[in-house]
């Protein structure tokens, strides 16, 4: 398998096992456009819940975590499954954010 189909296969197996205790969630896997996400829209009682709790996209190769609304550190379940620090993006930071990040983190992957 190669390595984006592998990234495909991880992403969706992650959401699914985020996914599985929770009978209001949403898996939406835009698979042409790789986009895959996870959404609550339901009602807990008297309150209403709309939301995204989990946006991963593939961009180039790349894993972008695009939304984050979990405790869950989606970069390292993601290196533990298999995919490379280097290839995750937090696409939920700005830029300059992302690059003092990237420099911080992947000079010594010890630190991840």
């Amino acid at each position: 398998m190669d390595r984006i189909n592998q990234y495909r296969q991880i992403i969706r197996d992650f959401l699914q096992y985020f996914a599985a205790d929770d009978p209001e969630a949403q898996l939406i896997f835009d698979t042409e456009r790789d986009r895959y996400l996870v959404m609550h829209n339901g009602w807990r009682g008297e309150y209403g819940i709309y939301g995204c709790a989990m946006q991963l996209d593939l961009i180039e190769g790349k894993v972008w975590i695009q939304h984050n609304s979990t405790e869950i550190f989606i970069d390292r379940e993601l290196i533990g499954r298999g995919v490379a620090p280097q290839d995750i993006v937090l696409g939920f930071r700005s830029p300059s954010v992302r690059e003092r990040l990237a420099a911080a983190l992947y000079t010594d992957g010890s630190k991840l």
